[in-house]
């Protein structure tokens, strides 16, 4: 049985090479006792700026007699190993007519077609975008001034809203169904240290074609993609799903895994009028603050060679007052983009490339707004009050997608911007100044008005000081959940209907999405044997 060695601590200067004799030393053997080895997790110790350490777990394959021997010297930090029980059950008995169809090929989309696709159940993926090659240039364009796409743009497309949103692969579940994604992840983006770090990021650069070798495997193991193809209705009789229509026909299907994404919003209005269930759900708004990347590492890192060692710093910062305020998807030498899933509205958001090699750090300053708020009991108000800001941001942005911009230390003290001041930012379609009061809720706003003096006195005046404001940010969550079972996934009074992820409103990032389609995707393995 595997042997665990916990809690070894290196300063960060010490090569990662050194841990095999460190493994060693801890076991008192030699290295032919040594079969294999891995790590399990690594993560850094940052209390003290001056004496940073990162920390390891790891699995030792030991010869028996070795294993005996280490086991029986009760070492602290060293027992046996059990890996978390990974549920993969074996195809259930009831046939299955059709193959399943996944609407959505974000995070939860694709993890549960590559699972369905593992199991030999051949998944229909329908997306209502492109592929990722041709993504790429539609965004490019977009930023250096061109027209908005609506199915071709920062949201819509292969790998979702997931796939230009920065690559952190954190998540605060933990389990064997987190280790299964993040190894499927891993795997296919030959990245082993996403499988083990504490704070994996594969980076906005990396997930195109993360997603494209997803959809690679799947289409070899018998699934099928259909790009440009738009769900419109579902086709329901006697509370079941007999199939769907889309932009391109009809498709027959009674097991549907419903993966859309937190933006499709005329996907949810669609939804909502065919009688699915919706309920109000908190949501998570607020604005992005940009600092310049090396005010960050100066304060974060007491030495400056760590910078060279560990790259560009991050932080995670919150502010408890009357209503919380936090950061949120931090983007180290990143860059703010556009969250536009419709004409005639503007959102910010942020992402960063493997490299974190731009001049500017950048993080979401997000509040929670409790659905008492929204001010109607409809189911969909959350949505509306999304794009009540986000039009006044367009506004703004002179009809141009030009995004609203001012000073931090202004905003926290209720002073107007000035009209012609150019401030910095790395918003690559241009910035206008703008009052961002008039693009937030007023009780949203005052909270980050407060919070934000507050993260600046942890900093000792590091956090606000050459600090911008951009804005809204309005996407932080869906302010939607659609209902299902807890046990089946599926939607009561409409059997066949699997809703999972961001979208559906049980999931708040690209792990935590991918682990809900994979075990919605289980569930139908449970039950059913392939077509």
């Amino acid at each position: 049985m595997p042997i665990r060695i916990s809690n070894i601590r290196f300063a960060v200067e010490r090569p990662e090479a050194d841990l095999t004799l460190v493994i060693r030393q801890k076991l008192g053997v030699d290295e032919t006792a040594i079969v294999k080895w891995r790590i399990l997790k690594k993560s850094l110790d940052a209390r003290s700026r001056y004496d940073l350490e990162f920390v390891y777990s790891v699995v030792v394959d030991l010869t028996s007699e070795a294993e005996q021997f280490a086991t029986s010297k009760k070492l602290s930090g060293v027992d046996r190993y059990v890996p978390d029980f990974f549920d993969d059950p074996v195809p259930g008995a009831e046939p299955l007519s059709e193959r399943p169809v996944i609407v959505g090929s974000g995070p939860a989309g694709i993890l549960a077609g590559y699972y369905l696709a593992l199991k030999g159940y051949r998944p229909l993926i329908l997306e209502r975008g492109y592929p990722v090659k041709e993504r790429v240039p539609a965004i490019r364009a977009f930023d250096s001034g061109a027209a908005f796409e609506p199915n071709n743009n920062y949201l819509f497309g292969e790998g979702g809203a997931g796939t230009f949103s920065d690559g952190k692969l954190t998540c605060r579940m933990s389990g064997s169904d987190v280790d299964w994604v993040l190894q499927s992840f891993a795997e296919l983006g030959g990245q082993p240290s996403v499988a083990y770090d504490n704070r994996p990021h594969l980076g906005s650069n990396k997930l195109p074609r993360v997603v494209r070798n997803f959809r690679r495997k799947i289409e070899a193991l018998g699934g099928e993609y259909l790009f440009g193809c738009q769900f419109e209705k579902l086709d329901i009789a006697d509370g079941r799903i007999r199939g769907l229509h889309t932009s391109t026909g009809y498709i027959a299907a009674s097991r549907v895994i419903l993966g859309i994404g937190h933006s499709a919003r005329d996907t949810y209005q669609t939804l909502f009028e065919q009688g699915i269930p919706f309920v109000q759900k908190a949501f998570q708004l607020g604005l992005r603050i940009e600092q310049p990347q090396e005010q960050v590492n100066q304060h974060k890192y007491g030495k400056p060679e760590y910078a060279q060692i560990l790259g560009a710093a991050d932080y995670t910062l919150q502010a408890k007052s009357q209503r919380d305020v936090f950061t949120f998807c931090m983007c180290a030498g990143g860059i703010v983009i556009p969250s536009i899933s419709e004409a005639g509205y503007f959102c910010s958001n942020g992402m960063s490339n493997s490299r974190h090699d731009t001049p500017f750090a950048n993080s979401g300053v997000m509040v929670t707004l409790e659905p008492a708020e929204f001010g109607s009991s409809h189911p969909l108000a959350g949505i509306e009050i999304q794009r009540q800001f986000e039009a006044v941001g367009y506004r703004i942005g002179r009809g141009e997608y030009l995004s609203p911009i001012q000073r931090a230390a202004d905003f926290a003290a209720h002073r107007a911007p000035l009209a012609t001041e150019r401030l910095p930012s790395s918003y690559e379609r241009g910035t206008v100044p703008g009052n961002l009061d008039q693009v937030l809720p007023q009780q949203i706003a005052n909270a980050i008005r407060k919070g934000l003096p507050i993260m600046d006195r942890r900093w000792h005046g590091d956090f606000l000081r050459n600090a911008t404001l951009v804005g809204p940010e309005m996407r932080g969550s869906a302010p939607v959940r659609i209902l299902r079972e807890r046990d089946t996934y599926e939607t009561p009074n409409f059997a066949g209907l699997y809703p999972v992820g961001e979208g559906a409103g049980y999931a708040g990032g690209i792990i935590s999405a991918a682990v809900d389609g994979l075990r919605a995707a289980r569930e139908i393995v449970r039950r059913y044997r392939p077509a």
